[in-house]
């Protein structure tokens, strides 16, 4: 869809990704073993790409069911005494772990006031290194405003002590991550990667592994399931993390997915054609009087996404007129959030310059400014979907 600017909410399959999800499924769909054995290898290769593109080795890597699931599992795993940073404007998937298991054997939570700004600056991290902190944990792309956390120097901060724990699904497929920083990394597919739900990736590397017990680690965790006694050692790696199989057509999808992305030339291709794509959205609504959130954030400083208003019309007014011009976003309250693809095509910029420039050329109508602020159908709930 020409008008489609949502891959922050959500990213339509792409075609690779729903060629091989049909694929698998058909596989699953027999019952010859030779079948089944070939499902089981499809999640072995996603696994193998998913190292490619996280700078990781394959046993470093496991499939978790969602996003969320995976945050949960390492929460389960990172026991105290000790605490973990969560800045406060984090997304909800990212902070509900660490509550849920505080007083349960996990560590401690601090909530940290970005000063501010919505993103954990290196210099504020600093400021809160107690000696009782053992991990951050932080987006990779904040989700409202697009900021890029500079993963490499908060980790240099932290230092090889700490754990830098990483949710990464508003960055991964759309830019490149400084994913080498994390020592803990988790993604689901279905954003900016075009993957579909089901399955995601979890990255738990060597230099951290001994420091997480298999909290939610079951039968398919172990090196005997079916051993006469339990427990049985846990797998090496991320598996050990594992409490079931993955599902096999998510995991054929989220791999084909990533070998789509390194077949449009890899991480910094795809992000430097979002990237302008996005850059020309923002200043096609600056241009008609729009306020952009964090505007002053560098060109690499931002992924794809990009947030604004415009003053002194209601948001939901203006939302509703974008829908109605054939433009899908998101609304936030106040602000509508852009997310290209580099599917998005041109038209997408001059349909958004017309829609907007409706509410301030001089007409001798009355203008579209008006209904008070409120919630609407429209407007996307925060929680659920990044």
């Amino acid at each position: 869809m020409a008008g489609y600017l949502d891959y922050a909410r959500i990213g339509p399959l792409s075609r690779p990704a729903a060629a091989a999800l049909a694929d698998a499924t058909g596989l699953a769909a027999r019952v010859d073993p030779a079948d089944l054995d070939r499902l089981f290898a499809l999640s072995d290769a996603a696994m193998t790409s998913a190292a490619r593109l996280l700078d990781a080795r394959p046993h470093e890597i496991a499939l978790a069911p969602s996003t969320s699931n995976g945050l949960f599992t390492v929460a389960a795993a990172l026991r105290g005494p000790g605490t973990v940073l969560v800045p406060r404007d984090e997304f909800p998937a990212n902070l509900y772990p660490w509550l849920r298991f505080a007083g349960r054997g996990g560590p401690a939570v601090r909530l940290v006031d970005p000063d501010g700004q919505r993103h954990i600056t290196p210099d504020l991290l600093r400021r809160h290194l107690t000696p009782d902190v053992t991990a951050l944990t932080v987006s990779a792309v904040d989700s409202l405003t697009g900021h890029l956390a500079p993963l490499a120097a908060l980790k240099e901060v932290l230092g090889p002590g700490r754990l830098l724990i990483v949710d990464a699904i508003q960055g991964l497929g759309a830019v490149p991550l400084e994913a080498d920083a994390a020592d803990i990394l988790v993604s689901g597919g279905q954003k900016w990667l075009r993957a579909g739900w089901g399955a995601a990736l979890l990255l738990i590397r060597d230099r951290c592994a001994e420091r997480l017990a298999p909290g939610l680690g079951g039968w398919a965790g172990v090196a005997e399931p079916f051993a006469p006694r339990h427990p049985a050692a846990p797998l090496p790696g991320a598996a050990a993390h594992l409490a079931t199989n993955p599902d096999f057509p998510a995991a054929a999808a989220v791999g084909a997915a990533i070998d789509d992305l390194f077949d449009q030339g890899g991480p910094a291709a795809v992000g430097t054609r979002i990237r302008a794509t996005l850059a020309d959205l923002l200043d096609r609504a600056r241009r008609a009087g729009a306020d952009v959130l964090l505007d002053g954030l560098g060109p690499h400083e931002r992924a794809g996404i990009g947030t604004f208003r415009l003053p002194g019309h209601d948001p939901a007014t203006v939302h509703r007129a974008l829908a109605a011009a054939g433009l899908i976003t998101t609304r936030r309250d106040e602000w509508i959030r852009l997310s290209p693809h580099t599917s998005t095509p041109g038209a997408a910029a001059d349909r958004l310059a017309e829609a907007l420039h409706a509410f301030t050329r001089p007409t001798s109508h009355s203008t579209p400014h008006s209904a008070p602020h409120s919630m609407s159908h429209s407007q996307e709930p925060i929680c659920p979907t990044n």
